[in-house]
């Protein structure tokens, strides 16, 4: 069958701006306009959609999940490659490895395995594609104690520059599979499907919520810092700030998750956190049964659709003074729909890393969400991001690349060395350059910009 394909300059163009827009989750819409969206309904669309751009002379982008706030796959005159309708999902009874493509989503991932009493580390985004998430490094639900989604990729399948479709694991094309665990849009080829490790369903899951008034912000925030979580505990403990529901001045909300297998052992963790809790709470609720349906519900409802986004994020140094760091930022929201929050990253910050791409963690996670619905606020709301993360950046190690864009400003994102190594990956599997890689750092091959701190 022929390859589905919506023309720039042989299409109206109000067919052509859906092709090219309706996608994308954050509508703050870039001016940028690919020479044709190829929509690929099977993996052979895929090889066929390089081998046109090869013939074309021009480069791809990938658009899986289309939830990159910088909108990473909307390039000029590339051919957009469109997964949205590629969808493959297999699981292997025998290994517990699932096979998924790409467009994936959390939920549907979820959904998938939960009937077969399995799980994997989603997103917390329910409709977060697994490909952008993944190949980012994935810093999935307890990320602090079962460590990052990536290491649980086996394998690939992808199609290269060339367009030849191959598998990388750890006995072949091993040094694709290492930069799939964390290169981000920096990968050098277009990962058709993932090989999962998947992990047992936990058999217990509860939750805590506690929310504050923005006044007792240094009390709630220190508070929850201080309480002695171990991995034993099993607890994902998040610091929200937000306009919560039904409320109309900031709020502080901690949310905690415990995972287990002992209902006993899992609600022991999170009431080390309820026996030290500071008085004045607006509301409370502790130890709840909850499952990651529930969560994944709760969380799509924190980043809703048809809003313009700008976003940003860093990795704090361990021995930052996060209360003070942070206070601007929870403080001083530009919107009632925006948000910021930090989480922690210990135990498995503590760990050393295995080796991938992905090589940057720290102690304490921060992240910034911009959301309005006018044009009218763009300065406003962007101009709050940027001084936010200039309070922030001298005490930052780094970003993560999944929710960070070049565009805006510099940051490391990878370690010195791992970003050499992926720049010699890309060169020895795309020295055209012919996928489209990080927006912003448009040449790879300066291995010291990749890696450099901004100033």
């Amino acid at each position: 069958m022929p390859l589905s394909i919506v023309w720039r300059d042989s299409t109206d163009p109000d067919s052509y701006e859906e092709a090219r827009t309706r996608r994308l989750f954050n509508r703050d819409i870039p001016k940028r306009y690919p020479i044709a969206v190829v929509y690929a309904g099977r993996e052979s669309d895929i090889v066929d959609a390089v081998k046109l751009a090869i013939e074309k002379g021009c480069r791809v982008s990938v658009l899986s999940g289309g939830h990159s706030f910088p909108a990473w796959s909307i390039r000029d005159d590339a051919i957009l490659l469109d997964l949205g309708n590629y969808t493959d999902m297999a699981f292997d009874q025998e290994t517990g490895i699932v096979s998924a493509s790409p467009s994936t989503t959390g939920h549907a991932l979820n959904e998938f395995l939960i009937v077969k009493n399995r799980m994997f580390q989603v997103g917390h985004c329910p409709e977060v594609g697994i490909g952008g998430f993944l190949l980012a490094g994935g810093m999935g639900w307890n990320c602090n104690n079962w460590g990052w989604s990536s290491e649980q990729i086996v394998a690939i399948d992808a199609v290269t520059a060339s367009g030849n479709l191959i598998q990388a694991n750890a006995q072949q094309n091993s040094d694709l599979l290492w930069a799939a665990k964390g290169a981000g849009p920096g990968f050098p080829g277009i990962v058709t499907r993932f090989h999962l490790q998947t992990r047992p369903a936990p058999k217990v899951m509860r939750s805590s919520r506690y929310v504050y008034a923005m006044k007792d912000y240094t009390a709630a925030f220190s508070w929850i810092l201080q309480v002695p979580f171990t991995d034993e505990d099993g607890v994902e403990a998040i610091v929200v700030g937000s306009y919560p529901s039904g409320m109309e001045e900031p709020c502080l909300t901690i949310a905690l998750v415990g995972f287990g297998e002992d209902e006993n052992t899992v609600e022991e963790g999170l009431q080390k956190a309820e026996k030290a809790r500071p008085p004045g709470s607006l509301t409370h609720s502790v130890c709840t049964k909850t499952n990651l349906g529930e969560l994944l519900e709760s969380k799509a409802k924190a980043y809703p659709q048809g809003y313009r986004y700008c976003v940003d994020n860093a990795f704090l140094k361990n021995g930052a003074n996060v209360v003070s760091v942070l206070e601007l930022a929870f403080t001083t929201l530009p919107t009632k729909t925006s948000q910021v929050f930090w989480t922690g990253m210990k135990p498995c910050s503590r760990r050393q890393l295995p080796d991938m791409a992905l090589s940057l963690q720290s102690d304490h996670f921060f992240a910034l969400y911009a959301i309005w619905s006018h044009e009218g606020d763009d300065s406003n709301c962007k101009s709050w991001a940027g001084n936010v993360m200039k309070t922030i950046d001298t005490h930052s190690v780094g970003a993560y690349v999944g929710e960070f864009d070049f565009q805006v400003r510099r940051s490391k994102v990878w370690g010195n060395e791992q970003a050499k190594t992926l720049t010699e990956i890309q060169r020895r599997w795309d020295p055209d350059s012919r996928i489209c890689g990080c927006l912003g750092l448009e040449d790879l091959g300066d291995a010291d910009l990749m890696a450099s701190k901004s100033k």
